[in-house]
């Protein structure tokens, strides 16, 4: 049985408080920008153990997760399947954005996150409990952009 989000596993809620102390020059613009309901009045979080991850940033309210990826995530495309896949199990959609976009284009992403917001919090979700949502978004801020190295 899957643990209560409520109450992460000791060990997990452990290593996501470390990740919040050390966060990326990335984590800590975007935080700077999201903390206390900056963006269209909206709860996000930062490093919130769901299920066995700890994603970078969680809004309940719109089931969203922002997940931050710099250059090394290059070699980690399978993990980050699985990793979106299990998230998206549980009902949130999740968009993966470039280190790069979030320094150079932060207004940009934060348009993009708020737009996704919206349209996440106005339309219920059409998945049956327990059933996979579509694959995840990969943040294209500019049209056309790929941003950084991926």
């Amino acid at each position: 049985m899957e643990a209560s989000f409520r109450e992460p596993p000791p060990k997990l809620a452990h290593v996501a408080r470390g990740l919040r102390r050390r966060q990326t020059n990335s984590e800590a613009r975007l935080w700077s920008k999201l903390r206390n309901r900056q963006l269209d009045g909206l709860k996000f979080r930062r490093q919130v153990p769901r299920g066995r991850y700890i994603a970078d940033f969680l809004c309940d309210e719109a089931m969203l997760i922002l997940e931050i990826d710099g250059s090394r995530h290059a070699d980690t495309v399978e993990a980050d399947a699985a990793r979106t896949s299990y998230l998206q199990s549980l009902g949130y959609e999740v968009l993966r954005l470039m280190n790069w976009d979030v320094m150079q284009n932060t207004d940009r992403v934060l348009d993009h996150i708020q737009a996704l917001a919206a349209e996440r919090k106005k339309a219920p979700s059409s998945a049956p409990s327990g059933h996979l949502l579509p694959k995840g978004r990969r943040a294209a801020v500019a049209r056309g952009y790929r941003g950084g190295s991926e």
